[in-house]
């Protein structure tokens, strides 16, 4: 299958050098993004007691601090919606093993029957999800996954099976990841491609490089790096930036097709 790949510089996205001085530049990292991913050592801080007692507190802390903005927003998601408040999903954890996602419900009801991958203009997204999306908002109750243990704050987004590329993945999938925040503006970028060749698209050229880029800094992760990734995030959900017109493609030249639910 050809893929709709010119106008898009995927390969152009990085892991920033400030998160952690020791990473190497994402094109060392990642030659043919096509390979099998190979899983390196985690470092010592990644598995360590102290990054868990780093996550709990803090979780424990969020769900505390953040009570009545969150049962706020789960108001307004009844309101303006049919459905529940919550949007709980099986993901891959740690070691391979699944668990319930806990987030806001951004979709209709019966979204999750679709397909897998979301776009900009989505039209499975309702209003309310629009907004809560933007500022990452949807993502609060995953404080309360951190707080079980199935999650932590840094680490890689975990992914619904058929989209998990590491194998037993030795440490537990995160809030925020390197690769979450590299990807970012995914959306936009999977809206300058074709709905039939999304899902090829995504699994040969976006896939592989988000796996590269989380595991690259996880082997290498200090709390140092950890803080700094949390800080990024926190900027990064209140001061969005529009994805460059060179990552987003040329919607006439590949039809920009929406996905329908």
């Amino acid at each position: 299958m050809q893929l709709p790949s010119q106008g898009l510089d995927v390969s152009s996205i990085v892991t920033p050098q400030w998160f952690n001085p020791r990473l190497h530049p994402h094109h060392e990292a990642v030659s043919n993004p096509a390979l099998p991913v190979q899983v390196p050592p985690a470092s010592d801080w990644t598995l360590s007691r102290s990054k868990r007692i780093l996550d709990f507190s803090t979780a424990l802390f969020m769900l505390t601090a953040l009570l009545l903005p969150m049962l706020a927003i789960a108001l307004c998601v009844r309101l303006t919606s049919k459905g529940p408040a919550l949007f709980v999903q099986k993901r891959v954890g740690r070691g391979g093993r699944l668990f319930g996602i806990y987030k806001f419900r951004s979709m209709t009801v019966g979204s999750s029957s679709g397909p897998g991958l979301t776009m900009t203009g989505d039209r499975r997204i309702t209003a309310a999800g629009r907004w809560i999306r933007r500022f990452k908002l949807d993502e609060l109750p995953q404080f309360y996954n951190v707080l079980r243990g199935e999650m932590s704050l840094v680490g890689p987004r975990p992914k619904l099976p058929i989209y998990e590329p590491i194998v037993n993945m030795p440490f537990r999938p995160g809030i925020t990841g390197a690769a979450t925040l590299a990807f970012r503006h995914e959306e936009d970028i999977l809206s300058g491609i074709h709905a039939s060749q999304l899902e090829h698209f995504y699994s040969t050229e976006i896939k592989p490089r988000k796996a590269q880029i989380d595991l690259q800094y996880m082997s290498q992760a200090t709390i140092g790096s950890d803080l700094r990734m949390i800080a990024a995030t926190f900027l990064a959900c209140f001061a969005p930036v529009e994805v460059s017109a060179s990552l987003r493609g040329n919607d006439r030249q590949h039809g920009n097709d929406s996905m329908t639910a």
